[in-house]
């Protein structure tokens, strides 16, 4: 493969960049997979949420709930942002509390436990020594952060690499499915993986640079772009990613799985920037600004950049589609980019590091603007 990104063009009848001329990975086999046994009781029962007000999580205990099952969601019972929805069981408990969750939830048995809230090794050590025994299915969410960087072959599938040497975040969950497969293979532990990659709801700046970007943006002010703002990048939204998590959920099919979850929409840098701007009614002021400078001034920004989102990152979508055929994404960025605008529009208070990370970009674009 080249070193540049690959060739793109604009979709006359979608108006969504889509790639020309890519390398194309064989199939092979799917590791990690034992037979499937159909579902596992119907589509529905019991499942706990370890977390279930984030980002990714929220999109999916509303649509668990909508379609029937009994949901308990567990965390620290902070977030009012994305309150959980009426007739789902909030339990406060912080996780992180050695025999927080046993003291939370008793002796009752789960369906699925869904853990977003463990990072590290030890953390999910640390809860599964609370759930295991108490759960058909524990699914653990991993990220799509932790395939191979530089991107290989494209399109990504599960049996790409995971090997990320910019950003321990990545480093982390990798290490966790491999500890998690282990008791696969060892003990027959009923796990499913789940790799998101970006998804997002109204809150997500998108862009880097927290919020002081996306501010900047829907001020009309200049933005920083990373790299020449033509690398590819995929965008979820959380209801889409919801569609197919929910159907992973009792799937007998899934068990002994790691599965991607994202939309098949293919963007560059710049047009998402342009995405966003063109619902707020501003034109966008884009300065292309190189990941290895900001990550000399900002090393959790330019972690983020280098160990994924200045890579081209289209996912093949084929095995979360079999898993769970009415799995489709109806969400496009162009109707995303106007919920961030309207959300951001009316959400003007003051974020941690925002006069940092202005300072950051002050020192950028002084350097960078032509």
């Amino acid at each position: 493969m080249s070193n540049g990104p690959p060739r793109t063009g604009p979709n006359s009848l979608s108006g969504r960049w889509v790639p020309v001329n890519l390398n194309v990975q064989p199939r092979g086999q799917i590791s990690h997979r034992r037979p499937g046994r159909g579902l596992m009781g119907g589509m529905t029962g019991r499942v706990l949420f370890l977390g279930g007000t984030g980002v990714i999580s929220s999109g999916s205990v509303a649509l668990a709930a909508q379609r029937g099952w009994e949901v308990t969601v567990l965390n620290r019972g902070q977030s009012t942002v994305r309150p959980v929805p009426d007739g789902v069981e909030l339990i406060s408990a912080d996780v992180r509390e050695p025999g927080a969750i046993n003291a939370a939830i008793g002796d009752r048995h789960f369906d699925a436990v869904c853990d977003f809230l463990s990072f590290t090794p030890g953390q999910v050590t640390q809860t599964l020594s609370q759930v295991e025994g108490r759960t058909n299915q524990y699914v653990f969410i991993s990220s799509a952060s932790a395939y191979q960087k530089p991107t290989g072959v494209l399109p990504i599938r599960e049996g790409t690499p995971l090997s990320n040497p910019f950003w321990q975040y990545s480093r982390d969950k990798a290490a966790c499915e491999r500890y998690l497969f282990d008791r696969r293979e060892r003990d027959g532990l009923p796990i499913t993986v789940v790799r998101p990659s970006h998804t997002y709801d109204q809150t997500m700046t998108i862009l880097g640079g927290r919020h002081a970007m996306v501010r900047r943006l829907l001020r009309g002010d200049e933005v920083i772009i990373h790299g020449d703002g033509t690398s590819l990048w995929t965008l979820t939204h959380t209801t889409d990613f919801a569609k197919g998590f929910v159907g992973l959920l009792g799937n007998a099919s899934a068990i002994g799985l790691a599965v991607h979850i994202t939309s098949d929409e293919w963007l560059t840098w710049d047009h998402i920037a342009r995405e966003i701007a063109r619902a707020a009614g501003v034109e966008a002021r884009i300065v292309h600004v190189p990941s290895d400078a900001i990550a000399a001034l900002d090393k959790d920004w330019g972690d983020g950049l280098i160990g994924d989102k200045a890579n081209n990152t289209i996912f093949d979508n084929s095995l979360i589609k079999r898993l769970v055929p009415d799995f489709i994404c109806t969400t496009p960025f162009s109707a995303g980019a106007r919920e961030i605008a309207a959300y951001y529009t009316s959400h003007t208070e003051p974020q941690p590091k925002e006069d940092a990370t202005e300072a950051v970009i002050a020192q950028l674009l002084e350097r960078y603007r032509v």
